[in-house]
């Protein structure tokens, strides 16, 4: 599934690098979640670990056939991580 990104979502990232969020993004183990943000658009989100175990939830939306478009990412709160390392466990 291609992504994509505009120069802004890239811009607005905060300590966390492009390629963080791609290895998250193509990640072997990822756990799709839908969600809503702020504003009232449904997004997907896909919370997974880069290659050096950093735990990560980029959020991307459907842009048009196969396409989505990364909006965002940022690490995992500790409530966050806690959820996903059981959902890791359970998945193994």
């Amino acid at each position: 599934m291609p992504y994509e990104w505009d120069e802004w979502a890239i811009n607005a990232l905060t300590a966390i690098e492009p390629h963080e969020v791609q290895q998250a993004l193509a990640a072997d183990r990822r756990w799709p979640r839908p969600a809503v943000d702020p504003s009232g658009l449904r997004v997907l989100t896909i919370w997974a670990r880069t290659r050096a175990g950093r735990a990560l939830i980029v959020a991307v939306y459907h842009s048009s056939g196969h396409t989505w478009k990364i909006i965002g990412a940022r690490e995992m709160r500790a409530d966050e991580l806690a959820e996903f390392a059981k959902w890791e466990e359970r998945d193994e």
